[in-house]
């Protein structure tokens, strides 16, 4: 939760001239036709490292609770919730990614990849996320093919994405996003960071990214998706929101919101409707990303006990307000929609493919 002027615009100049360009982007806008909805869960059993069976319980109350969650809700397609767990490389066990599959093949969950590493070097990070990838093809029938190729979601540990720290730490791999693309990334869903010092990259704005391997964070800079936009690049860039909200602060003083669900900041309408305003558009269509640790007890206890309800009631109620058709994705799925209208296609014609 970041309280107070100094913490609020921590590492400002990252972010705050590129927000302010999206505000004025957005003074005429009419609300969108579609919202998509994903929840990116950067999902870690072992954090903190904990004992097995901590870990494998961890796991359990997901299993147990987002069923019965994603059963009480409904998008304007008719289709259920579709939660996406990005679930890091370096917690790999097959007991632990086992009842997350489950829930993948009930058509309510969905399986992505994340990953902490520090300095280890590019053969390093080929040797760890490459049989990672194809362990969770091959055991346990998660990720899928496209064109030909085994093909993944992507959310960097630490926000660290391509090398963005000043001190190097967290990364250590400027071509990082080469790698990503070499490797089958069909999209990253790791930004925002503000204030994080990783924060980098337009804002409040879907893009193609290409990677300088020679520099940093090379994501700083990239191309508006738009319909006809060639496929340029490396790397789809899909971020969450990031909004400055001076709403029922005293003194005025802002908190930035990046879309995280935590037990220390809980969705609500009014944060719903932030979003809402916030969303990256191409065309008649909004992308709404949010993000959470779900694994971690306070998260779990909050959002499983009634935080995803309150969630999607308060989505449901922004967009019915605004006549806006609500649709849940997975990371697939959101970025398949893009895809789509990048084409000039129908994204609702892409569904599931």
């Amino acid at each position: 939760m970041l309280d107070g002027i100094g913490r609020a615009t921590r590492n400002a100049h990252l972010w705050l001239p590129d927000y302010l360009a999206s505000q004025w982007r957005r003074r005429n806008q009419r609300p969108p036709g579609h919202l998509w909805v994903v929840i990116a869960d950067h999902f870690e059993p072992q954090w903190q490292r904990p004992p097995l069976e901590v870990a494998r319980e961890r796991v359990a109350r997901w299993r147990r609770g987002w069923p019965e969650i994603a059963a009480r809700h409904r998008d304007d397609d008719g289709r259920p919730p579709c939660y996406s767990f990005f679930y890091p490389q370096e917690e790999y066990r097959p007991e632990l990614l086992d009842p997350l599959a489950e829930m993948v093949a009930a058509g309510i969950a969905d399986v992505e990849v994340h990953i902490h590493h520090d300095g280890g070097g590019e053969q390093e990070f080929l040797d760890r996320m490459g049989p990672f990838i194809e362990t969770l093809s091959t055991r346990h029938a998660l990720l899928r093919r496209h064109e030909g190729r085994l093909v993944f979601g992507f959310i960097h540990g630490n926000w660290a994405l391509d090398n963005a720290r000043p001190d190097g730490r967290w990364c250590g791999l400027n071509n990082e996003l080469t790698l990503l693309r070499d490797l089958g990334c069909y999209a990253d869903f790791t930004m925002p960071a503000a204030p994080n010092p990783s924060q980098g990259g337009p804002v409040n704005l879907i893009y193609r990214v290409t990677d300088d391997p020679e520099r940093p964070r090379s994501f700083e800079r990239g191309v508006a998706v738009v319909p006809g936009l060639p496929a340029l690049g490396d790397l789809t860039m899909i971020p969450g929101p990031l909004v400055v909200d001076f709403a029922g602060r005293f003194f005025m003083k802002p908190r930035i919101d990046t879309g995280e669900l935590a037990r220390y900041h809980r969705p609500s309408l009014h944060r719903a409707e932030a979003w809402f305003r916030a969303a990256p558009r191409i065309g008649d269509h909004a992308f709404l990303k949010v993000f959470t640790h779900g694994a971690q007890e306070g998260n779990a206890e909050s959002l499983l006990g009634g935080d995803l309800d309150t969630l999607f009631g308060a989505l449901r109620a922004v967009s019915s307000a605004a006549g806006t058709s609500l649709h849940f994705s997975s990371a697939w799925e959101m970025w398949r929609a893009v895809e789509a209208l990048r084409l000039g296609l129908d994204p609702l014609g892409e569904r599931g493919r």
